[in-house]
């Protein structure tokens, strides 16, 4: 018999789309993927030939549980170097994506039926891993008026004795919001008065737009966590490595848990990893970004011309979070049923609302820019042959 946690973990929607959308292509449809989260683009190739030289130099052996001693001192330069931040080494946590980094940070900070305070709509996991550690997640509706952003005045409204911690994502997922660096300080001088933990995923920086910089919330908050990823700005999805920033005496925690969960990060990663910030590589990078950014102004105005209502423009990460009820009819009346009918009618797969929570999910959906202009403006034009 499975166990109740099991039953519990709810699954990506998002993958059940996919997986009819391969069906599709399988029976030669031609299908626009607007759906998953992840981009198009390759790993950059000083990325991949640093792979490739650790191979065959035999680097195919286990490394320290809390990642390579190089690639740590190299993420802590990163944050000087970006952001102006200075962070020891020592607080660097090396782990399997950001996904580990969330599994280190739930088993460790949450008790049983703990809470962690999330935004909603909002990354799906993050309520599964609370609930995988027997803790609780605890959703706060948000919407435009706080740009789909917790914000101190939730913490201060909706935190009880029972919870823990809260978890916001900039930029987000599903609506691509970034917090400015005040925010993050309300919301940290918030959460510390409420003796709790403030993590931060920042698995999207890099990738804002209209010459907006996000802030990490470490240049106010050195005592926050912070989870980030080489999948999103890196390019790096298939390698599965991502970090944390814990306060230092954390860290012996996340040491032993690694230890125990996953012993260490797949060990070639770790060493291409050490040429992704490389300024050849990061002159790719940021043409990547430009691309994202002209995808976001190809798609924004043509979803809002087919009817679409976006109430906050996505200033990062590569989603448009679109309220979608001006297209519902007798047929068809939530973002679940509407996406099925595009992927089957248009061969355009995209996300209904319902992956990311639970409030007015049934009237949203979620579009990934991770495809060229072009494609993107076939699949608007593909959905008005649909009548719209």
């Amino acid at each position: 018999m499975l166990a109740q946690r099991a039953k519990d973990i709810t699954p990506f929607h998002v993958m059940d789309i996919l997986a009819q959308a391969k069906k599709l292509e399988s029976q030669g449809r031609d299908i626009i993927h607007l759906e998953v989260g992840e981009p198009d683009f390759e790993t950059p190739q000083p990325i991949i030939n640093a792979g490739i030289a650790a191979l065959k130099s035999g680097k195919t052996h286990y490394t320290p549980a809390l990642g390579l001693p190089e690639l740590r001192e190299a993420i802590a330069n990163w944050y000087q170097t970006r952001y102006s931040v200075s962070i020891s080494p020592e607080r660097i946590v090396v782990t399997p994506g950001a996904s580990g980094a969330l599994m280190l940070l739930m088993g460790a900070l949450l008790e049983r039926d703990n809470k962690v305070m999330l935004a909603d709509p909002g990354y799906p996991c993050n309520r599964n891993f609370a609930r995988f550690v027997e803790g609780k997640a605890q959703s706060i509706a948000v919407d435009a008026s706080s740009n789909y952003q917790l914000t101190a005045d939730h913490i201060n409204e909706h935190w009880h004795d029972d919870t823990a911690l809260a978890l916001v994502a900039s930029p987000s997922n599903p609506t691509g919001t970034v917090l400015s660096q005040q925010q993050l300080t309300d919301l940290a001088t918030a959460v510390k008065a409420k003796n709790g933990y403030l993590v931060v995923d920042e698995i999207y920086h890099g990738l804002t737009y209209d010459g907006l910089e996000a802030s990490t919330v470490l240049s106010v908050d050195q005592n926050a966590f912070v989870i980030n990823s080489f999948s999103k700005f890196f390019g790096m999805t298939g390698w599965r490595l991502g970090w944390l920033v814990a306060p230092k005496e954390y860290v012996p925690v996340m040491d032993r848990l690694a230890q125990n969960l996953f012993l260490a990060a797949p060990t070639m990663s770790q060493y291409a990893a050490l040429s992704a910030f490389n300024d050849d590589t990061l002159a790719i990078l940021e043409q990547r970004r430009q691309k994202f950014e002209q995808r976001r102004n190809t798609l924004l105005p043509a979803l809002q011309d087919l009817g679409l209502e976006i109430k906050a423009t996505p200033q990062g990460a590569f989603y448009i979070y679109a309220k979608a009820t001006q297209l519902f009819s007798d047929k068809i009346s939530d973002s679940m049923t509407l996406t099925k009918h595009w992927l089957q009618q248009a061969g355009v797969a995209v996300t209904p609302g319902n992956d990311f929570g639970q409030h007015q999910a049934e009237q949203y959906i979620r579009f990934a820019y991770t495809a060229e202009p072009s494609r993107l403006l076939e699949a608007i034009e593909r959905i008005k042959t649909l009548g719209y």
